[in-house]
């Protein structure tokens, strides 16, 4: 089994003036792991992936690699490479030669070299475009040179600060595929820095979502997701609609009933224990609604309520509503499962039903620093807070 220690930051912080760009931060990375750090620009991320590289100095804490501490090491003594948005690679060497360059500069042996790099050529596949020159290949293509660069010193760690973000939005979904199967394929750690969740929900085996220089969470995709943490957590990683409330009641020991001014009662599973009369902050993913023009059958876990579609955006896979109920408006996706043209579409201004299992809403521990906004929002301004439609027009 993996080790869960097998790359570790000890309470790292790292200021700039006054800005503290890492604070105290603390995480483990087990040995082969797709970890992704994943935030806003400003969060953290790249600083801390940069102290892992040795290009900065930690004021405080630790870095400790296969269990050596690496935290005063020069970059070229650490077993860890990196791969920048530029790529960074030489214009005036060949692919090949380009990818041999960090053995050649260690002189090991012609034979060796020649060996590695088909290797690494074979791995990316390029190998018909061995002799070609950086300034006539694609942007997926240099990024491919790139990786092999890195990997062909046999790194215990590869880093890839923001990757993908040069590259177009088919050629970006075509790479997360062959950044996963390589990974599969070499089995050593990545450290992947994003500010795009999609990249890391579908690459990464675990994520830290980072905020202001510290992480708010950490936790599988599916965690991430389902079981945010944090109002920030809950609003950066995908869309979701937020509510501020209060506990009136407890229902059968698992559930509660909460009181949210300007919106009905909602019954939510209390897997946080929140005892009456205590406040809560309250996040409903957009796809957990069903709607509908005809009633729904009445259940004891279930929230039903009516009310009026002020907008709809049809987008082929799924349709966006946005449905006003009472002084609260509400973001709500419909996957498309069956085939539309054999039933009449929910139109704009029309009065729906809407639903949701009490399973299906998420109350959080705690509010981010930087979010305190989102609670002071007029509630027909709190909604989908990601979307293009989040505020009425």
């Amino acid at each position: 089994m993996a080790s869960t220690n097998y790359l570790e930051f000890e309470n790292v912080s790292k200021h700039f003036g006054s800005i503290r760009a890492v604070d105290r931060v603390s995480l483990s990375i087990a040995k082969g792991e797709f970890f992704s750090l994943l935030g806003p620009s400003g969060c953290g991320k790249t600083t801390l992936l940069r102290i892992l590289a040795g290009f900065e100095n930690p004021n405080t804490g630790r870095v400790i690699l296969n269990g050596r501490d690496i935290t005063d090491l020069p970059p070229h003594q650490r077993r860890v490479n990196t791969i920048f948005q530029s790529y960074a690679l030489f214009p005036h060497l060949t692919v090949r030669e380009n990818i041999a360059f960090g053995l050649r500069i260690e002189k090991r042996l012609k034979k060796e070299i020649d060996t590695e790099v088909d290797r690494m050529l074979a791995l990316v596949q390029m190998e018909d475009q061995a002799h070609k020159y950086p300034d006539i290949l694609s942007g997926g293509q240099k990024q491919r040179v790139a990786i092999a660069r890195a990997l062909i010193k046999k790194p215990e760690v590869l880093l890839l600060d923001e990757p993908l973000a040069a590259l177009d939005l088919k050629l970006r979904q075509r790479m997360l595929m062959e950044l996963d199967l390589i990974h599969d394929e070499v089995g050593i750690t990545f450290l992947y820095v994003t500010h795009d969740q999609g990249e890391a929900m579908s690459l990464s085996d675990h994520i830290a979502v980072m905020n202001l220089g510290i992480i708010e969470q950490i936790g599988t995709p599916a965690e991430i997701y389902e079981a945010p943490r944090s109002s920030f957590v809950a609003a950066f990683i995908g869309d979701t609609n937020f509510f501020e409330g209060k506990v009136t009641d407890i229902v059968g020991h698992e559930y509660s009933r909460l009181t949210i001014d300007g919106f009905p009662d909602v019954l939510c599973f209390n897997d946080k224990h929140i005892s009456a009369g205590n406040p809560v902050f309250l996040s409903i993913r957009p796809e957990k609604f069903h709607i509908s023009r005809d009633a729904p059958p009445n259940s004891n876990k279930r929230n039903i309520m009516r009310g009026l579609v002020e907008d709809v955006i049809y987008q082929g896979l799924l349709t966006k509503f946005w449905v006003r109920v009472q002084e609260y408006r509400l973001s709500i996706v419909q996957q498309h499962s069956r085939f539309l043209l054999d039933e009449k579409p929910i139109r704009w201004n029309e009065e729906v039903w809407i639903s949701w299992h009490a399973d299906d809403s998420f109350m959080l521990e705690r509010y981010s620093e930087s979010d305190e906004q989102l609670v002071s929002l007029p509630p027909e301004n709190i909604g989908d807070v990601n979307g293009e439609a989040a505020t009425p027009e």
